[in-house]
């Protein structure tokens, strides 16, 4: 999709499907609908310029595609379709709470995690479903398929396109800040491929992170959120040398951060701690923005960093949180220290699949001085991952450890 068109097109999706499906229900021939008109403005709008109202045009656009779709369906259904064609009929027009209810929508319990990341990024994120299978390196029919059943499922279910009640509110929420984490997270180190991030991924968690922080401007942990994306996203020019080699946090050249990315991260970050109660992305946040405010890496505050990680273990514990916990403790207290703790981790299932274990364990005992057990650790995490730029950061490492012939 490309530019001018592409920013414009994501933007105006989740508006006009919002608007279809408020009007019309039946979200999964809404979202085709919709799709299908993104995809024949791809073709025209080149052309013929962009239309003085865009959002019309699209919605006009989708609606003449669901009378296609509902010609073989009730009288009704037909009068219902040709009646939003009619000028004299008054415009569809989102409500301002209708990409929320999408993001609800598609976040839906129901749902299987990999399909709440893909339906987001298509209904919401306006991503076709090409872009998506390309992002989580899917064959497109594979990505099809699931967003289908997505679909089905959320039809299934009978779920009506309404904001959760206050009762289930802030569950419904906590799952729509996790997929939009885990977008972003995908995007920032890809789990396999050849490319160590990928900015589409990565800039549309952060669009639409922003997006929820305009609708829910006083919910801390979304504001948390989106201040934890932009503090690590600000380091992504420098997480590669010249070579394209993954370059440590320590060793980053600091002066290719984004300077106003920070900025905008702790002016976030400021206006919400405090606010309310606190949770696990504002710890997230803060600790962030710890590693972007040193000027150097020997000037990191480590023994605040461990608070925050202490915390953060209480408030969200999880294996991850044990890991990131275990490199700051060793920052503290030595290498020794930050072994210990990995020790706890050696027998959780959820780590039995992920290289991070192996290499913070490798990175630790080179620290303590133990080249030996480093370079098989670091042996073992390159076999492990899929990444091909962590693959060879991890051989490198290994390779620098061997004793010389």
């Amino acid at each position: 999709m490309g530019e001018p068109f592409g920013d414009l097109l994501r933007d105006l999706a989740p508006r006009v499907l919002g608007a279809l499906v408020r009007r019309h229900g039946q979200f999964d021939a809404c979202e085709d609908a919709v799709q299908e008109a993104m995809l024949a403005a791809t073709v025209q709008w080149p052309t013929e310029g962009i239309p003085d109202r865009p959002q019309a045009w699209l919605t006009t656009v989708a609606t003449r595609m669901l009378v296609d779709h509902w010609r073989s369906d009730s009288a009704r259904r037909r009068r219902e379709a040709t009646a939003a064609l009619d000028p004299t009929h008054p415009p569809l027009a989102a409500g301002p709470d209708d990409t929320l209810v999408l993001l609800f929508l598609c976040c839906h319990p129901a749902l299987s995690q990999p399909s709440q990341l893909a339906l987001t990024l298509r209904a919401v994120g306006g991503l076709s479903t090409a872009q998506i299978a390309s992002a989580f390196l899917m064959p497109e029919a594979t990505m099809a398929r699931r967003i289908s059943r997505a679909k089905q499922r959320i039809r299934d279910t009978g779920a009506r396109f309404d904001l959760p009640t206050s009762a289930d509110r802030a569950s419904r929420l906590a799952v729509v800040l996790h997929v939009l984490y885990l977008i972003f997270n995908e995007g920032y180190t890809t789990t396999s491929g050849p490319e160590l991030t990928r900015v589409d991924l990565t800039a549309e968690a952060i669009r639409l992170t922003r997006l929820l922080h305009g609708l829910l401007p006083h919910e801390g942990e979304v504001a948390g959120l989106l201040a934890l994306m932009l503090l690590t996203d600000a380091r992504r020019a420098a997480r590669t040398d010249r070579d394209g080699f993954l370059m440590p946090l320590a060793d980053q050249h600091r002066d290719l951060w984004d300077r106003a990315a920070i900025t905008e991260g702790q002016t976030l970050l400021t206006r919400t701690l405090g606010t309310g109660p606190i949770g696990q992305y504002q710890i997230q946040a803060a600790i962030a923005a710890l590693h972007d405010e040193a000027p150097t890496a020997a000037d990191t505050d480590w023994p605040q960093i461990l608070a925050l990680y202490d915390v953060l273990a209480q408030v969200a514990p999880g294996p991850v949180v044990t890991l990131s916990r275990a490199v700051a403790l060793a920052m503290v207290h030595g290498p020794t220290a930050g072994l210990t703790a990995l020790g706890a981790l050696d027998t959780d299932d959820r780590l039995t699949h992920s290289h991070r274990l192996e290499a913070v364990r490798a990175h630790l005992l080179e620290q303590a001085g133990d080249p030996d057990a480093a370079r098989e650790s670091y042996q073992r995490a390159a076999q492990m991952t899929a990444s091909l730029p962590e693959q060879h950061y991890l051989t490198r490492r290994t390779a620098q450890l061997r004793p010389p012939p």
